[in-house]
């Protein structure tokens, strides 16, 4: 495994560090080896090749049973969501909730076309000096006048917005900010070293989750097409299916995004990669982006329950044992970022798992990346980036994220180099 590090290196570790200060040094000292098991843990994997090997073999490898998300999320969102089912009623389910990724649905749940604009009618987060206009066309604004910025609270009220769209909320700043208070209020009780959440974890995750959902329920009941939970019911699924999967997709998919997009901007910043990554070449971006998920892993772990006795890169594991797959060891074993160095087939779009569990909601996530890259580099023009200024990680989160992260514009002067192209930053004051 290899122990190379980039430029990104110190402060990918300290947001690391900072949201999990306990199971990440634990995860990553278990690195030496491909397999070991670890007590009060379970059964760690470190390399990609066995990782896929596990998240293929359903027969003795499951998202059901001790130790696996089922023990996490089925107490809080009831036993229909595609994170705790398996076979037959899981692949029924994925199919039904199909429809909702197409790119069509994704582009009109991100831009709001046919319904409220989530990337234009939300104001920014207080105390961010608006003057209206929405969250992403602001932060170009702002940016372009010269402004220091906050992406980390940008990137989180964008969100915020598509989970209103989610839920049925109308996408005011106070709704934001309570669908992502609820969100994370419930992701932050999760432990790795523990199985399952407390009994009243479990009561207080109930509550917040009911509250959240409850204009989904409103939604899906009076059937309105131009809602996702109406959608849910015109595609055939019943209200708990729906619930259930409007809570999963909220509580999985909201952190990611708040988490990538400014560690993405930051490490972009710390290697010289910002000029390319808002280029006008989006097979260029789409590289940036992809390395850019594989250093910051949006899955640093994934838990499965062993089913029957089987044997994991040559140790054998029995039936109820836990596996967790180190997804922050296999991919980082390839080194610190670079979009030019060939992906090596075991790792790609691990973070996002593989086989029938293969996250739905990428194509969500990829189109909530774009447009915020796309606000900034509208704003890098005649020359100027986005330059990262100060700069804190976020504590208490599931994925590990900045708390705030300031951005203005700064000058780049690119010279050619034999390992790349080197960004000198000229901050504009």
């Amino acid at each position: 495994m290899s122990g190379a590090v980039g430029p990104e290196a110190r402060w990918e570790e300290r947001v690391l560090r900072a949201a999990h200060p306990l199971a990440y040094p634990a995860l990553r000292s278990a690195r030496g080896r491909p397999v070991v098991r670890v007590p009060r843990i379970g059964v760690i994997v470190n390399d990609a090749a066995i990782a896929r090997e596990v998240l293929l073999d359903l027969d003795h490898f499951s998202k059901v049973g001790p130790g696996a998300p089922s023990d996490l999320w089925t107490p809080v969102l009831g036993p229909s969501v595609l994170l705790n089912m398996e076979g037959a009623e899981h692949a029924a389910l994925r199919r039904a909730l199909g429809p909702l990724f197409s790119p069509r649905a994704v582009r009109e749940l991100v831009s709001g076309a046919g319904g409220a604009d989530v990337a234009n009618v939300v104001g920014p987060p207080r105390n961010e000096g608006a003057d209206g206009g929405g969250v992403l066309p602001d932060l170009t604004r702002r940016l372009a006048a010269g402004e220091r910025v906050d992406l980390a609270a940008a990137v989180t009220a964008q969100a915020g917005a598509v989970i209103c769209g989610m839920v049925g909320l109308p996408p005011t700043d106070d709704a934001v900010r309570s669908a992502m208070s609820a969100a994370q209020t419930i992701t932050g009780m999760v432990r790795l070293h523990r199985h399952g959440l407390t009994r009243s974890q479990v009561v207080r995750a109930r509550e917040v989750l009911e509250r959240l959902t409850a204009p989904a329920r409103a939604a899906y009941r009076a059937g309105d097409p131009a809602t996702v939970p109406g959608r849910m019911r015109d595609l055939g699924l019943s209200e708990r299916e729906a619930m259930g999967a409007v809570g999963a997709f909220v509580l999985t998919g909201t952190e990611t995004i708040q988490s990538f997009v400014p560690r993405l901007v930051a490490i972009a910043h710390d290697t010289g990669w910002t000029a390319r990554l808002l280029a006008p070449d989006a097979a260029l971006r789409r590289r940036a982006v992809e390395e850019g998920l594989r250093v910051t892993v949006p899955t640093p772990a994934m838990l499965r329950s062993v089913r029957a006795d089987a044997s994991v890169g040559g140790l054998p594991v029995a039936a109820g044992e836990r596996v967790v797959i180190a997804t922050v060891n296999c991919c980082r074993a390839s080194g610190g970022f670079d979009p030019d160095r060939p992906v090596d087939p075991a790792v790609r779009h691990l973070w996002f798992g593989a086989g029938p569990h293969f996250c739905l909601g990428m194509p969500l996530a990829m189109a909530q990346v774009d447009v915020v890259l796309d606000a900034l580099a509208a704003a890098a023009t005649d020359g100027r980036v986005p330059v990262v200024g100060r700069r804190q990680a976020a504590r208490g989160v599931l994925v590990p994220a900045y708390r705030s992260l300031e951005l203005s514009l700064g000058t780049a002067v690119e010279t050619g180099a034999e390992t790349g192209v080197e960004t000198r930053v000229e901050e504009i004051s």
